[in-house]
């Protein structure tokens, strides 16, 4: 049966810590997703892309539990990759295939479908982003930001419950960007976006604030989004980086 990537999913994270090499990153986060806009914010080192790998599967937490719809994704990776995808910050440490066409089936084959059937999928992709053009096109002659979309369309390819993205605006230009934001706009599944820049989230439904590995705050995005500018305001106008750590 073809899965409807717009279905909610439910996002359940219970006591959830993570530490590495006894330094915690992640402490006691306990909050539950269900909005289809969903926005991860916080300072650099805030333990954002920790989170989003834990919620992926990527890697198991230290204690407590992170689960899509009941699944426990780090313990049971084929269902991961059923229903999380995720779009990383550099497309360069993503892809793997010289070919467009390559790129966007692998997933599809990794999913149990046949050659011919995932080409099919892959050409119906490219033809929904207006990039029919593309399909055997070699990704290293693309730019950045159509490498980063060619990343995109390899994971909306395979129907994820959920896609993760990761700081994706990173580096990009201006009107890279915005394109970008275009492509996502037209998507109608499940979106947890990962972001320092509150500017990244307009439009979320719900937005989680990470502050030095805890939940600082979360609820409707406008409000945890003022609150977030507000303090990183505040901070900006200290001195906070002219001291030295001991």
């Amino acid at each position: 049966m073809t899965r409807n990537p717009a279905d909610p999913v439910q996002i359940a994270l219970t006591d959830l810590c993570f530490a590495v090499d006894g330094k915690q990153i992640l402490r006691g986060i306990t909050h539950d997703i269900s909005a289809k806009r969903t926005g991860i914010v916080g300072r650099n080192g805030s333990g954002k892309s920790t989170l989003a790998r834990l919620i992926a599967g990527l890697v198991p937490p230290t204690t407590g539990t992170a689960s899509i719809d009941g699944h426990d994704l780090s313990q049971d990776r084929k269902q991961a990759l059923i229903d999380v995808g995720i779009l990383f910050q550099n497309p360069d440490q993503q892809i793997i295939f010289p070919t467009v066409r390559e790129e966007i089936s692998f997933g599809l084959r990794q999913l149990g479908h046949p050659k011919a059937r995932a080409d099919e999928m892959t050409q119906a992709t490219l033809e929904e982003f207006g990039k029919s053009h593309w399909i055997d096109a070699h990704v290293h002659s693309l730019s950045q930001g159509q490498k980063h979309l060619v990343c995109l369309m390899a994971i909306v390819a395979m129907t994820p419950k959920l896609i993760i993205l990761d700081e994706p605006f990173t580096g990009l230009d201006i009107p890279t960007k915005a394109q970008l934001t275009r492509a996502l706009a037209q998507y109608h599944g499940n979106l947890l976006h990962i972001t320092h820049d509150p500017a990244d989230l307009a439009g979320y439904d719900h937005v989680i604030w990470l502050e030095a590995g805890q939940v600082a705050q979360t609820g409707d995005a406008p409000a945890v989004l003022n609150a977030y500018v507000d303090a990183m305001t505040a901070i900006g106008g200290t001195d906070d980086i002219a001291d030295i750590a001991s």
